[in-house]
């Protein structure tokens, strides 16, 4: 028997309390913004993200519980111990009861909070959380003791499943650095390079104009998106979900929003036409499936003659984004227009040859991306696990007073 199963035999074996965090806990919001923010500031400064900004200024000196108002709800979470400054749309949870160990809260927040707003809210995606409902949420208390030997069991934990994931990530890194280098060695590092390669191994460098036909998608929005329907791809999840290429899609229309739509046919290249930053822009996702696919506004279909791997892999290479990111339109978001993205040149070798590179890199790729093999999957076995460790830890019988 464990000291903790020893702890609980002894000072809990019928079960514990659950209570609303406003009986043991002051749940309030700072009131800096970003603007008070500077890198070599003397105390962290909590805003609504998990990165952690720097301030010159603190405005607590504490231990306590920090989330986000609005964005990541359930999935950011810091724990602090001395000053720090907050922002005005962040929460802190300062444990008042001298009974509740506060990192104990922490785990139990980061374990449940995200499931207890999901059921208190109409949708299934929350924007954003008031007072009330972080106070509403209910907290195990077993005593003291059974807390502290929980957040020592867990502490230890985490700290030994991010030192496996820091090395995996790092694993993961070099990797991805490794399918750069040698993606960029096949099609050329730069503009004079790919010429010179072109020309030693007698391959013709067209523009994608003259390689192929682009076609705009037709807009719908994320709250048209359904778990089934007809296919669709939304230019966002080019960046998040989809790798050099796909067969079937994350998201679906219904057939009367479908009907009004653009669609990719097996073997055209998707191609996002929009985003936050112009080192993006421009990629794309060879589409193999069977069904024709939807396809939005912000992104083109492009349709060729040649391997649609090959096209997408050139479409990361360092020298496409060389030579279309002259044309990226900057503001908050960044696009291009199609006229500019078939500007760019691109090598077009035989059949075979584009066969032989879609291999090579289509090895590195799946080691770095593909989420049922390789890297990434054991990164998220890794978490899974802790998660699966972490909640068993910390389910409780409820017993009522």
């Amino acid at each position: 028997m464990s000291k903790l199963d020893e702890l609980i035999a002894e000072l809990c074996p019928s079960g514990v309390k659950y209570v609303p965090l406003k009986q043991i806990a002051e749940v309030g919001t700072g009131s800096s913004d970003r603007v008070n923010a500077v890198d070599d500031g003397e105390y962290p400064f909590y805003v609504r993200s998990k990165n952690i900004l720097r301030s010159n200024r603190y405005l607590f000196d504490e231990e306590a519980i920090i989330i986000p108002g609005e964005g990541g709800i359930g999935d950011i979470f810091h724990y602090v111990n001395g000053k720090y400054d907050l922002h005005q749309r962040a929460y802190r949870i300062h444990l008042i009861d001298p009974n509740v160990n506060t990192k104990f809260t922490y785990y139990c927040l980061s374990a449940n909070f995200k499931k207890f707003i999901i059921m208190k809210a109409v949708n299934a995606t929350v924007t954003s959380i008031r007072k009330p409902m972080i106070e509403n949420f209910q907290i195990p208390l077993p005593p003291l003791p059974v807390q502290q030997e929980i957040v020592r069991i867990l502490d230890n934990f985490t700290e030994l499943t991010a030192e496996l994931t820091a090395e995996l990530t790092a694993e993961l890194t070099a990797r991805r650095k490794q399918y750069e280098y040698y993606r960029d060695e096949l099609f050329g590092r730069n503009y004079d390079e790919m010429i010179l390669k072109s020309k030693r191994d007698n391959v013709k460098l067209v523009s994608l104009h003259e390689l192929g036909k682009f076609t705009r998608g037709k807009r719908f929005v994320r709250k048209d998106m359904r778990e089934e329907g007809v296919p669709c791809i939304h230019y966002g999840d080019l960046y998040t979900h989809y790798g050099t290429s796909a067969r079937e899609t994350k998201w679906f229309l219904e057939k009367e929003l479908a009907q009004k739509m653009r669609f990719a046919e097996k073997n055209d290249v998707v191609i996002v036409q929009a985003g936050e930053n112009h080192e993006e822009i421009g990629i794309g996702v060879a589409w193999l499936g069977d069904e024709k696919v939807a396809i939005h506004d912000a992104c083109y279909i492009f349709k060729h003659c040649i391997n649609p791997k090959y096209i997408s892999h050139y479409l990361r290479t360092s020298i496409y984004n060389l030579q279309i990111r002259r044309y990226v339109s900057e503001g908050k978001i960044c696009s291009i227009s199609a006229e500019n993205i078939g500007k760019a040149l691109i090598p077009v070798p035989s059949l075979e040859e584009q066969e032989r590179i879609v291999a090579i890199l289509d090895r590195f790729d799946a080691l770095c991306n593909d989420l049922t093999s390789g890297i990434p999957a054991e990164i998220e076995a890794r978490q899974k696990q802790y998660e699966y460790y972490r909640d068993k830890l910390l389910s409780f019988k409820e017993v009522t007073a």
